[in-house]
């Protein structure tokens, strides 16, 4: 671990979505003994990456209704008007970096839609989140307060002027009289934007690489964009943009493959290890945007698949689809051993990615 601390590695595709769907695995920190990583304040640290039912359950089911597949399908029209508009921006030709100017973006902006923020706001979100992911400990605990104190005065502003934005939706959610609590909304908030924006940034970047760096798949999917939805699957199984779980920890001595972990220590899961299993996946080092088999890890799997897993497919759809469309020269400016990976075993994410248009 980055700090010297030992954790469990479980790796095979059988054993990690066992290991997944195993209540007897917490990500409720309270079970630790182990290695927990970069600790949150309260009112960020109470969101569905950090519980386990019934509590997790709540929550959840209060917040799922805006993440249905049909109210995700209705935002297409917006997030298309996003991705032209970015790359109506862009110098014909190039070279551009397509992480600052288009991946980037891309997805702060379509969480300032949910949010309903103005451009000020998002610009702000952008700057903090990334100071949170490739910041030192102190500049990332000042982006920490910082997204803290914007979320508490957004939520103030909701609760006594709501809107038709998904953080009013939140503020208004209601399940048999329930409702989540301030700390709760924080959090959840912190987790659409820290979440929505990181992961669909490695999604666009490390799938336009992946594309980049094998032509003959570039050229399958341009003459076929029906291919599209499949691809992006292939994208998400291919790179991962979390290669591994949040951490987790077992509520007793636990045999996972053999070996017993004793309990409370720290156990992560290797997603980008299992998408690649050779006994789960034919030809698993293979891009193939055409793999009709493709039940990746990515989302996770059971009771924490990922609530955000429609939008983030569609993002990456509209985003690599319009983009593939618009620039059919599209091209690496720079050789593949010059390019630069973000400083974190937690997510892959190129840091730039010049390309010519």
């Amino acid at each position: 671990m980055p700090d010297g601390a030992a954790a469990w590695v479980v790796s095979g595709y059988g054993s990690v979505r066992l290991a997944l769907a195993d209540p007897r695995l917490s990500l409720d920190k309270r079970y630790a003994t182990g290695w927990v990583g970069f600790r949150l304040p309260p009112a960020l640290d109470a969101n569905l990456l950090n519980m386990d039912p019934p509590e997790h359950t709540r929550i959840r089911a209060l917040v799922s209704q805006a993440f249905t597949p049909k109210r995700v399908q209705a935002m297409r029209p917006r997030v298309q008007r996003i991705a032209d508009g970015l790359l109506d921006a862009l110098p014909p030709g190039g070279p551009v970096d397509l992480i600052a100017t288009f991946a980037e973006p891309l997805p702060i902006a379509v969480i300032g839609e949910l949010f309903d923020v103005p451009a000020d706001d998002r610009v702000r979100l952008r700057g903090w989140t990334n100071a949170l992911l490739l910041g030192g400990r102190e500049e990332a605990g000042a982006a920490v307060q910082a997204i803290q104190a914007f979320f508490v005065e957004l939520i103030a502003r909701r609760r006594a002027a709501p809107g038709d934005d998904l953080l009013s939706a939140m503020v208004a959610a209601r399940d048999e009289g329930d409702r989540l609590s301030e700390d709760e909304l924080t959090s959840l908030a912190f987790l659409v934007l820290f979440a929505g924006y990181e992961n669909t940034v490695n999604l666009i970047g490390n799938g336009v690489l992946a594309l980049l760096r094998a032509p003959e798949q570039l050229a399958a999917l341009r003459a076929d964009p029906g291919l599209l939805p499949s691809a992006i699957d292939e994208f998400l199984r291919y790179d991962p943009s979390a290669p591994v779980s949040m951490r987790r920890f077992p509520t007793e001595d636990l045999t996972i493959d053999g070996v017993t972990v004793p309990k409370g220590e720290t156990v992560l899961l290797e997603l980008a290890a299992a998408n690649r299993d050779p006994e789960r996946f034919a030809d698993p080092d293979a891009l193939d945007l055409a793999r009709a088999d493709n039940p990746h890890l990515t989302f996770g799997h059971g009771v924490h698949y990922c609530l955000g897993a429609p939008l983030a497919r569609l993002e990456g759809q509209v985003a690599i689809g319009t983009l593939l469309r618009r620039c059919p020269d599209l091209a690496l400016a720079v050789p593949y051993d010059e390019l630069r990976w973000r400083p974190t075993f937690r997510t892959h994410g190129l840091v730039e990615l010049p390309v010519n248009l």
